[in-house]
């Protein structure tokens, strides 16, 4: 029996997880559907996500249809979880993205059509609820083929729009000859030689299809039914089955990571090569760490069933691995398909209520970043506070409710503040000797830091042998200089830079007559940590750094005539428009905005556009920050910019 690890995607409220159900009760693995206001649907297990009727969590069933076990993955719809589906976007063979017969084109739909087909991923599309007051089929075909791609397929028409009795009839359209002829030289030869059959027809629908090259459009009701029998012979028969050599080496991708009901680490995986079996030992990560795995289930009949094994193509649950992360290579590393993630932009403060045990929320916090890789943690030991990183306000929202459902903790969250970074202005190299004042460590380091191409992160280089000293110094180095850069001289992370090592010393081994290790007399990793990040602070200070802002790329349509009002609106939020183009009663603005800034933007956009505007935006690139107050963030470590504050404190930590 052939697999397929199917994607459902969609605009939040399109209808996706009412889709799951009724494409997992067309398929006998559910007697009844269930329904998002219930709170009753098989794959919102969370109790949050039956409370609030979205999908958070990626979530994974599975169903037969013909010869083929779809492993069906749910995905969450709002765009503060993004990071959540392009997670999954990278272990699928295909995908269905969800559009609304009566909301149309939205903003996240354009973000998640993007990616699919950067990604190259076979999607189908499925033009739902037409049994809605409403609803249109032609009109948001139209705008599919203008707003998302232009190569789309009709499979079919609809009648009774609007109506309870609203169906989809399949059969393929004219326009699909059209579309297809332009990828497929020989169908054009035969298309002027009049020698296209139905059969020469269907096999170019499904060879491009399968490349990712066009995208079929069905349409239907995922609560009445109607056209998901179209929809999943569509599936059957024109995405591409999952591949891979049972027989190569083991290789995978964790995807999501949940805790068990004991509080275990249990991964889900898919994966690409090779057989694993219970009590293996296998590489994970990218530090080199191995784990055995200690219980295997895959996904069958609606449910993960325990197996002894599991093989290339299917999905996985793995326990065992406590170190294992989201992101991790299971085996062989794979080479992927290029997707990348958008940093969160935002960090807010959580703010303990008055019977909330720290520790306990501590913890907490822990684990679920453990589960979102993405979702950075930052404790401030001085001012006992942690901060969190996050995509938007719903996130925080979801964010309290999860402590307050999962783990009985109440809090709150100071404002939200935008999460900047440092690059350095220029370059800067300072040095500090052993055994020479101010330098009170047994330990040489000498560093330059230069300006490095944007988006190129942090790299060390050596200027100085290899061999002149231990290699565990220059590896103490090196990694006390990449902690340290998490905090620049106005405390944000430093990034796009390289840091060269230009002077090395040490003071070997040594020891009395007689007596054993003087460690008084002899240099350990202990010192290199200790000055690294003094001498890294005033290469800093002399090379300087600028701070710069997360921006977002915005795409606005909002009606024509309420453009007098909105400009000055967005003018005032420090939105910059680069591009406004009117068509016909609607005006199109493209332009950038501080992330900061967005959430305030799209509270004043209803009233502004009498509630007609469509927003989109995602992070785009940082911006440096040129006028008014440079944003700082307080230190959370012994601050290396206070040589006597920092001295003192590493001093007292060691008992010097």
């Amino acid at each position: 029996m052939h697999l397929l690890n199917l994607g459902i995607l969609a605009h939040v409220d399109a209808g996706k997880t009412s889709l799951t159900e009724r494409l997992l009760h067309s398929a006998g693995v559910i007697d009844t559907v269930g329904s998002v206001d219930a709170g009753s649907t098989r794959t919102d297990t969370l109790a949050l996500e039956r409370q609030r009727g979205i999908t958070i969590k990626a979530a994974v069933v599975s169903f037969p249809v013909g010869e083929i076990t779809v492993n069906l993955i749910d995905t969450p719809g709002h765009p503060d979880f993004i990071a959540e589906v392009e997670r999954v976007l990278g272990v699928l063979d295909g995908a269905v993205l969800v559009v609304s017969a009566v909301e149309g084109v939205q903003a996240q739909t354009r973000v998640l059509m993007r990616t699919l087909r950067r990604l190259g991923i076979p999607t189908l599309i499925f033009v739902n609820k037409i049994d809605r007051r409403g609803a249109r089929y032609d009109d948001v075909v139209r705008a599919v083929a203008e707003r998302l791609t232009a190569s789309v397929v009709p499979m079919g028409t609809t009648t009774g729009l609007g109506t309870p009795d609203a169906s989809f009839s399949p059969g393929l359209r004219p326009a699909a000859l059209d579309v297809l002829t332009r990828y497929d030289d020989d169908l054009l030869a035969a298309y002027v030689d009049g020698e296209v059959h139905p059969a020469r027809l269907r096999k170019a629908l499904i060879d491009r299809t399968r490349q990712g090259s066009v995208h079929p459009v069905y349409a239907g009701s995922a609560v009445t039914g109607a056209g998901v029998d179209a929809l999943v012979r569509g599936i059957e028969e024109l995405l591409p089955a999952a591949d891979g050599d049972p027989t190569g080496p083991v290789s995978g991708t964790v995807f999501k990571v949940e805790r068990g009901p004991a509080g275990e680490k249990v991964a889900y995986a898919r994966f690409f090569s090779g057989t694993l079996r219970t009590r293996d030992r296998i590489p994970f990560g990218t530090t080199g760490q191995h784990g055995k795995v200690t219980a295997i289930s895959v996904f069958d009949g609606g449910t993960d069933t325990r197996r002894d094994e599991v093989e290339a193509g299917r999905i996985a649950l793995l326990r065992g691995l406590p170190d294992i992360r989201v992101g991790d290579s299971i085996g062989t590393p794979r080479t992927t398909r290029g997707h990348q993630f958008a940093p969160p932009t935002l960090e807010t403060v959580v703010v303990p209520g008055r019977d909330t045990d720290r520790r306990h929320l501590h913890q907490a916090l822990t684990q679920l970043a453990e589960q979102d890789p993405l979702i950075g943690l930052r404790h401030d030991e001085t001012r006992r506070e942690t901060s969190v990183s996050l995509y938007g306000e719903v996130q925080k929202e979801v964010l309290q409710a999860t402590l307050a459902a999962e783990y009985g903790l109440d809090v709150t969250f100071r404002g939200t503040t935008p999460l900047c970074i440092e690059r350095p202005s220029g370059s800067g190299a300072a040095f500090e000797l052993i055994d020479k004042d101010p330098n009170p460590f047994l330990a040489t380091v000498g560093l330059r830091v230069d300006p490095a191409p944007v988006g190129s992160g942090v790299a060390f280089r050596l200027e100085v042998e290899l061999g002149s000293m231990p290699y565990a110094f220059f590896r103490a180095v090196e990694d006390t200089v990449r902690e340290s850069l998490g905090q620049g001289l106005c405390g944000w992370a430093v990034t796009d830079l390289t840091v060269t090592m230009t002077h090395s010393g040490y003071y070997p081994r040594q020891s009395h007559a007689h007596q054993g290790f003087d460690k008084s007399m002899s240099s350990t990793g202990y010192d290199f940590r200790g000055l690294t990040p003094l001498v890294l602070a005033d290469a800093l200070r002399r090379a300087g750094t600028q701070v710069h802002e997360p921006m977002h790329r915005f795409h606005l349509e909002v009606p024509a005539d309420t453009l007098g009002a909105l400009l000055p609106a967005l003018t005032a939020q420090r939105a910059v428009p680069e591009s406004t183009d009117t068509r016909g009663p609607l005006a199109h603005v493209e332009g950038v905005v501080p992330a900061a800034r967005v959430h305030a933007l799209e509270q004043q956009l209803p009233g502004l556009t009498r509630g007609e505007a469509e927003w989109e935006s995602a992070f785009d690139h940082y911006a440096a920050v040129l006028h008014g107050t440079v944003p700082r963030r307080p230190r959370t470590d012994h601050n290396p910019l206070n040589r006597k504050e920092y001295l003192l404190s590493v001093m007292r930590r060691v008992g010097g």
